[in-house]
């Protein structure tokens, strides 16, 4: 095993993490700014007002997307593991 193979391993698994949470984080960010700056122009200040919202999105996402994800993430894991028997010499 070679400096370069753990350092594309580890870039890799890097990526597919991004990858994978990008979306659930960005609808997030979304839902929240956007209730955020309702709670600002109506002066409703209830802090668990946020999570409802933000909740519904991340199921959302994760209803259209997960097959997906799960799918990203079960072919990273295969080639790992498809690649351990040469990493040993």
């Amino acid at each position: 095993m070679t400096e370069a193979y753990v350092l594309t391993l580890g870039r890799n698994a890097i990526m597919l993490a991004l990858t994978l949470s990008g979306p659930i984080l960005l609808v997030s960010l979304i839902f929240g700014s956007l209730v955020s700056l309702v709670q600002a122009a109506t002066q409703i200040n209830e802090s668990t007002l946020i999570f409802i919202p933000k909740l519904i999105g991340i199921v959302l996402v994760l209803l259209l997307l997960g097959s997906w994800m799960l799918q990203q993430a079960m072919t990273y894991t295969h080639a790992l593991f498809s690649s351990l028997p040469d990493l040993v010499h």
